[in-house]
């Protein structure tokens, strides 16, 4: 096992031991971290996923907050099922999207976006300095600032994120990050501008990131995938750079897509079906083989990313959807749940 595998693995395990017991409760799960930054490469169901783990958390009772980054959450609301009242696209403000959940009826989901200049805003106002911000911005100082001091506009959105978390806004805050280049850099920037600023605001804001980011009773990462090859290899990477490079709490992966297992692909449709004519049972046949295919290829990629990194994962079933519903959304929230409760204590 490489070193930074066992480290993770530790990691998880001491994070699990003191803060859930010796069984998985999903509501304790849920509780071990404040902040989940949800991080994976383009195009594996992050936002998807962002939004499961909000519903799921809100479903064992949680008050959950989901943050999407500037260019993000463009589907979270219509998942969450608040897209008929609030449209598709996010904005800086909190909406309400689910309430009444759990048990107790006290579970909820709020969503918004963080964006640098919005974060920049809150920044100044909270020192006084308000009335500067719209002038900084139409100026075009943001833009200068940042290209001039890499990294500063993900210091400020995930000093945002800081200040929410501190705050106490939510049980849960669910942080739907770049996906995963850029997700290094952006949680990397708190260490590059401490590197960077010695002294000062900015450095302050990045010594208070970096606090946050290392802590696991305050911050994880769930790093999600596709049970392909190529997600598979990105993921793996992602994980030692954070964990090397950050030094981050990875909780368990979360594999996307998976098909599950049916009976009967094996068995010649038109056995089973007499009247069936020549042309549908070769497609059915070809349906069967390509399932089957499938699912062993899935197999080995689960299998392979268990060897490389030995942190449980929970598997979302494939969604046969052009886009995902509430109600789609409820069964991969229930997945989860499931899931949870079956990692071994």
């Amino acid at each position: 096992m490489a070193p930074a595998a066992t480290k993770v693995m530790a990691s998880l395990r001491t994070t699990r031991a003191s803060d859930m017991g010796d069984e998985v409760d999903p509501r304790a799960f849920f509780a071990v971290s404040k902040l989940v930054i949800v991080a994976g490469k383009g195009g594996v169901g992050k936002t998807t996923v962002s939004a499961a783990l909000a519903r799921a958390a809100a479903d064992t009772g949680l008050r959950v907050l989901v943050v999407a980054v500037a260019g993000g959450g463009g589907s979270l609301a219509t998942m969450l099922g608040g897209g008929d009242d609030h449209g598709d696209e996010l904005g800086d403000d909190e909406i309400e999207v689910l309430s009444g959940l759990g048990p107790d009826g006290t579970g909820s989901v709020r969503a918004r976006t963080v964006t640098p200049a919005r974060a920049l805003d809150d920044y100044l106002d909270g020192h006084g300095l308000g009335r500067l911000t719209s002038r900084l911005v139409r100026a075009g100082v943001l833009d200068i600032v940042a290209t001039a001091a890499p990294g500063i506009d993900d210091i400020l959105v995930l000093g945002r994120i800081k200040a929410l978390e501190r705050a106490g806004v939510a049980d849960l805050i669910v942080l739907d990050a770049p996906a995963a280049g850029h997700a290094v850099s952006f949680l990397r920037s708190a260490h590059g501008l401490l590197d960077a600023v010695s002294v000062g605001p900015i450095h302050a804001q990045a010594q208070e990131v970096s606090e946050l980011l290392g802590d696991p009773e305050r911050c994880q990462v769930v790093l999600v995938t596709l049970p392909e090859e190529t997600p598979v290899n990105e993921l793996v990477d992602t994980a030692f750079a954070l964990e090397d490079e950050i030094g981050v709490s990875l909780g368990p992966i979360v594999v996307n897509g998976v098909y599950a297992e049916r009976d009967g692909l094996d068995v010649d449709p038109s056995v089973l079906d007499p009247s069936m004519d020549k042309a549908m049972a070769d497609a059915v046949r070809s349906a069967a083989r390509f399932r089957r295919e499938r699912v062993t290829m899935q197999h080995d990629q689960l299998d392979r990313l268990a060897q490389a990194l030995p942190l449980p994962q929970l598997q979302l079933p494939f969604v046969f959807a052009a886009a995902l519903d509430a109600g789609g959304l409820t069964a991969l929230a229930d997945a989860l749940i499931s899931g949870i409760e079956g990692l071994p204590a």
